[in-house]
């Protein structure tokens, strides 16, 4: 038995032997050749190898493919995350639309029944303001008769009866002026025809032209309003 290149030939006879022989030197000149075609032909071995080359590129790409499906998925992720929760802030809950249309009704009530206490004051002072005048309107006369009295007194009458007359008058004029009753003043002002109203004319000394000279029945306001103006003599 003998070795040659770590090939193992049994040598039986001298026929197998020949035989063996020329095999191990086909497959030497096969091999030879191959290493010739291929050291001749570099191009096409490296075209074997650019398939695996095409394989790695084509690795590489379907991991960079992937990992931009997976940052546009997380990207529709957050997105729809973000979506809900602008439609939970737009979605209101149905108790507190209840509760924000009662305190506006509540708020346009109290204002409605503000607006009508305003009111509903205002025309009761008015009312009690037109009572009144009416009837200050008909005590007006008494006291014109109590001054037309006092100025009348002959001399000698009874002092008791004249002191007695000017009492009553000064009680009931005290009370008017209570009520907030006030007497115009006229004699000496210049005529205004929203306080006074003239009834003749007359030469004055005293007085310039367009200034009441003489009072003739007094009027008198009831606070701002006018409740009988004064019937005046006015100088010409």
């Amino acid at each position: 038995m003998s070795n040659d290149e770590g090939v193992k030939i049994d040598i039986e006879s001298p026929e197998q032997f020949e035989e063996d022989v020329s095999k191990i030197i086909k497959e030497e000149e096969e091999k030879k050749k191959a290493s010739e075609e291929k050291s001749e032909n570099p191009e096409e071995a490296k075209t074997g190898e650019e398939p695996v080359e095409e394989k790695e590129e084509n690795v590489s790409g379907e991991k960079e493919t992937s990992k931009d499906e997976g940052k546009e998925a997380e990207e529709e992720d957050n997105k729809k995350k973000h979506h809900g929760k602008k439609d939970k802030k737009e979605k209101k809950d149905p108790r507190d639309e209840k509760i924000a249309d009662l305190e506006d009704r509540v708020k346009r009530q109290m204002a409605e029944f503000e607006n009508f206490r305003k009111r509903t004051d205002k025309e009761k002072s008015q009312m009690y303001d037109m009572g009144a005048k009416n009837v200050i309107e008909k005590i007006l006369p008494v006291i014109d008769n109590f001054e037309r009295g006092l100025e009348s007194i002959p001399e000698g009458s009874d002092k008791a009866f004249v002191d007695g007359m000017q009492m009553i008058y000064k009680q009931l004029s005290g009370e008017l002026e209570k009520l907030g009753v006030k007497p115009i003043e006229a004699v000496g002002q210049p005529f205004d025809p929203n306080f006074h109203n003239a009834v003749m004319q007359t030469e004055s000394e005293e007085y310039e032209s367009g200034t009441v000279a003489q009072e003739l029945q007094k009027g008198y306001m009831y606070h701002d309003t006018l409740v009988r103006p004064s019937m005046v003599s006015v100088v010409s």
